[in-house]
């Protein structure tokens, strides 16, 4: 089998893994990932615009609006109006919100550790390094 080959299926079969173990804290707290991933944006950088926030989370806009209408009925989020721009949404996570990810943030970073404890640091820099070539980046 050609070697690119070879490195594509354990690229693929690796981050499948990486992704399954890091999704088990997420899905035990009752969240969806893009859910998270919202949740963990506004937490960490503040008020946001759903541009900003599909930028920041490295995703589509397709369903981001579905997904934070649904944290909205959850009383996870609210949207304001960016005093900036009143034409424009500011998302905004809500204590009720605050508290949950407050609460799943040092579980998932403690699975994320875990995940990452069999590399020894100067692995996970080469790791780092040879993604980032591979990417382009």
């Amino acid at each position: 089998m050609d070697l690119n080959l070879k490195a594509l299926i354990a690229l693929s079969r690796c981050a499948q893994s990486v992704h399954k173990r890091e999704y088990k804290t997420i899905k035990e707290g009752g969240l969806t990932v893009s859910q998270f991933a919202v949740l963990e944006v506004l937490y960490h950088k503040g008020d946001l615009r759903v541009s900003e926030i599909i930028e920041k989370i490295l995703s589509t806009g397709g369903n981001m609006t579905v997904v934070i209408d649904n944290l909205a009925k959850e009383n996870l989020v609210k949207r304001c109006i960016d005093p900036k721009d009143r034409r424009v949404n500011l998302i905004s996570i809500t204590d009720e919100g605050r508290k949950l990810i407050s609460g799943m943030f040092p579980k998932h970073l403690e699975n994320i550790n875990d995940v990452f404890s069999i590399l020894t640091s100067e692995e996970k820099k080469n790791l780092i390094s040879l993604l980032k070539k591979l990417s382009g980046v």
